[in-house]
């Protein structure tokens, strides 16, 4: 079984934001999966995907935090500057993070451990709506 949709997130501001519940309620046909993989990919260069601690915000907090130091907007070393002080530092972040999560599927459910969720990592001040294309493949029930 494959299943392959497109989830339009809306705009949010810069910093790292829970999407498990948005994506999951994007996917009935998980529920359809007793065994599988699910892979999200976001189609944007200045945002990211990665898996990290679902339950207190001061870690998505510390995450922004931590993320402007080591790229910080407008430093006088980046050639790259388009789309503003924010834009090259955006794109290094996506690499830094990933475009990308892959999490098993079992028993019609996504395998994430107790304390895991899926973050999109914003890295633009105005960056818009977000695109993410998620595909699930297993063997159905």
């Amino acid at each position: 079984m494959w299943i392959q949709k497109r989830i339009t997130l809306p705009p949010r501001p810069r910093g790292f934001h829970l999407i498990t519940r948005e994506l999951l309620a994007e996917l009935p046909e998980l529920t359809q999966i007793r065994t599988g993989i699910a892979h999200f990919f976001i189609q944007h260069t200045s945002a990211s995907l990665t898996l990290n601690e679902n339950a207190d915000p001061d870690v998505r907090r510390d995450f922004e935090t931590h993320m402007r130091q080591l790229a910080p907007d407008g430093a006088g070393h980046y050639v790259h500057r388009d789309e503003g002080p924010d834009d090259m530092p955006a794109h290094l972040k996506c690499s830094l993070l990933g475009c990308a999560v892959t999490v098993p599927i079992g028993d019609g459910r996504l395998q994430l451990g107790t304390w895991q969720g899926i973050y999109l990592g914003e890295h633009r001040d105005y960056g818009g709506r977000r695109g993410i294309i998620a595909t699930l493949n297993g063997e159905a029930y």
